[in-house]
């Protein structure tokens, strides 16, 4: 555990907050493609509707009842009927549908959505994901991950590596899990790893870490992709 805190520690000197979050919103857009109907979680997965390029023909969908989100608003730009599913103030594109939650749910749970982007507390090796309680810590509920890991065609996890010093890609989640083997890929500042049947491999790699660093900084022993890059990041 010593070398762990001693990796996360470089990580944390060597990356400024704002740096982190933006690295990890920017990198999961790139998984977009035209056509695909994304959730975006609460929290660091809102970030990703302002890093997706113009380019693409993105369906961005908030689970309270909206397909077609823009971004997030800028204090100018604020309407205060037009929110995501956590509350922040968005921008919706010209021509998005608004209903009820009952139907956005449906949307989810027919299959209907390509992708969900959210956060975590723990992810292991097996895909297993916990992101919704810590035991004996107040929160409003589990929301709509669970249907969200189970309804999305691709589950995708946008978080930072470690907190408090301490690992969150697990060799098994310790905490209450939101789903059982339904991630498919984490993406964090420090490298972007896909949940296989052998177990979790790192195929991209930040410029500033090493694979020691990034082994020290993660529980789950990971297997090293034969066609690792280094993994891109915003300009």
């Amino acid at each position: 555990m010593t070398a762990q805190l001693e990796a996360t520690q470089v990580a944390s000197t060597q990356l400024d907050k704002n740096t982190i979050r933006r690295r990890i919103a920017w990198r999961v857009a790139q998984e977009m493609n035209d056509g695909d109907i994304v959730n975006l979680g609460i929290g660091l997965p809102t970030l990703v509707a302002n890093e997706v390029d113009k380019d693409v023909e993105l369906l961005l969908q908030a689970e309270n009842g909206l397909l077609g989100i823009d971004s997030l608003a800028l204090e100018q730009q604020i309407d205060l009927d037009l929110v995501n599913a956590g509350g922040q103030h968005i921008i919706a594109i010209e021509g998005a549908c608004y209903f009820n939650s009952a139907d956005s749910f449906a949307i989810i749970r027919g299959g209907h959505v390509d992708a969900t982007v959210l956060g975590a507390l723990q992810v292991d090796k097996y895909g297993n994901l916990a992101n919704w309680i810590i035991p004996g810590k107040m929160v409003p509920g589990m929301g709509g991950a669970m249907d969200l890991v189970v309804g999305a065609k691709r589950v995708i996890v946008a978080m930072e590596h470690t907190v408090k010093g301490k690992p969150k890609l697990l060799q098994k989640c310790t905490l209450p899990l939101t789903a059982t083997g339904q991630v498919d890929l984490i993406i964090t500042e420090i490298g972007v790893f896909n949940i296989t049947q052998q177990g979790m491999e790192l195929t991209e790699l930040a410029p500033e870490f090493s694979i020691e660093e990034v082994q020290m900084a993660t529980e789950a022993d990971l297997i090293i992709s034969p066609h690792l890059i280094t993994m891109p990041t915003p300009h």
